[in-house]
């Protein structure tokens, strides 16, 4: 019997005059290359959560403007499934003073056909998939994500 393990991750697309925002991070011992991406911390909501990885993973901050869709990937049966949502955000400005997390070579901007071209360094089939349907003109609105308020919690 297979155990189910589910990773909660978000994502972010980042445009600027025709370039797309991407990271180039360490994974297995190999350089790939990833939307601004990770997993979603306990207390956080997504679009929180596309914020603060943005931020940590490219030191540019954002304003997330909408939905771009969900994504669900399984890179190896029986393994662990991925639901990433996906965002769309425009830049704000860079900090060349925060520090880049653990893992991260360096933040790239590169035009939709350049990242085509590296397609065998792409951390996994969303990469792509997310900048052709960001491409095609898809966007959600942000309230089509409802978030319960947290329970206060109590010490």
């Amino acid at each position: 019997m297979n155990s189910f393990e589910p990773h909660i991750t978000v994502a972010t697309v980042v445009e600027q005059e025709g370039r797309l925002l991407f990271v180039r991070e360490m994974k297995g011992g190999q350089a790939v290359l990833n939307q601004p991406a990770g997993h979603a911390e306990f207390g956080e909501d997504l679009m929180q959560a596309a914020y603060r990885e943005t931020l940590e993973e490219t030191a540019w901050r954002v304003e997330i403007t909408d939905l771009l869709g969900w994504y669900i990937f399984q890179p190896k049966p029986g393994g662990g499934v991925y639901y990433r949502t996906c965002f769309l955000a425009r830049p704000l400005g860079h900090d060349p003073h925060q520090k880049l997390d653990t893992g991260i070579l360096e933040a790239v901007w590169l035009t939709p056909e350049e990242l085509a071209a590296r397609d065998g360094e792409h951390r996994s089939p969303l990469v792509q998939r997310c900048v052709d349907d960001y491409r095609s003109g898809r966007r959600l609105p942000l309230d089509a994500i409802y978030q319960h308020p947290w329970p206060l919690q109590r010490g």
